[in-house]
């Protein structure tokens, strides 16, 4: 079996736009700006034997303030530049879809495509909604922490901290020191 990172997209591997406290994915590759640190906390991922996902909430396209080719325009740039093993979007709006997050629907179908035993992975994300997917997936979570006007995760990530490359020390702290997961 596997074992991988989940990342948020937006807030984890670039800046999100903040409007009022709430964060908003960038409108273009153009728009968007890749986190200081990213590509450096992605490899050592990869070197550490782990797949790295990227999962990503786009409703924006459900809701025709966005479109489907802009988001994979921004994704081919991201999978050109980082080590990225692969991004599963979820396009829909609605809270009762499987894939949308706080569901684990991406987590799990990932998990079916490279056999990847969730118990030994992780998932990262800068929103509540990340920190329930990766709970529900079974994952250990880490929350990165930018305080968004919007409910923090409840209950708690195993990890909160303030940006992807101190996320990734505290994984690889954890495998180094042999941390068993929860199931």
């Amino acid at each position: 079996m596997n074992k991988a990172v989940f990342l948020d997209r937006d807030g984890v591997l670039n800046r999100a736009i903040v409007r009022n406290g709430k964060p908003f994915p960038p409108e273009s590759v153009e728009t968007m700006e890749i986190l200081p640190g990213v590509a450096d906390a992605i490899e050592s991922l990869r070197l550490a034997g782990f797949l790295r996902i990227v999962v990503t909430n786009q409703p924006d396209v459900a809701r025709g303030t966005q479109t489907r080719e802009a988001v994979e325009a921004i994704h081919n740039h991201l999978l050109s530049v980082l080590p990225i093993t692969q991004i599963i979007a979820c396009y829909d709006d609605g809270e009762t879809s499987p894939c949308r997050k706080p569901n684990p629907g991406m987590l799990l179908e990932a998990a079916g495509l490279h056999a990847i035993a969730l118990s030994q992975s992780y998932m990262i994300g800068d929103r509540w909604r990340d920190v329930e997917a990766g709970r529900r997936a079974g994952c250990q979570t880490v929350f990165i922490d930018y305080g968004y006007s919007e409910p923090r995760p409840e209950p708690p990530a195993n990890y909160t901290c303030l940006n992807l490359p101190s996320a990734v020390a505290w994984i690889l702290n954890q495998t180094m020191n042999g941390a068993t997961h929860a199931s």
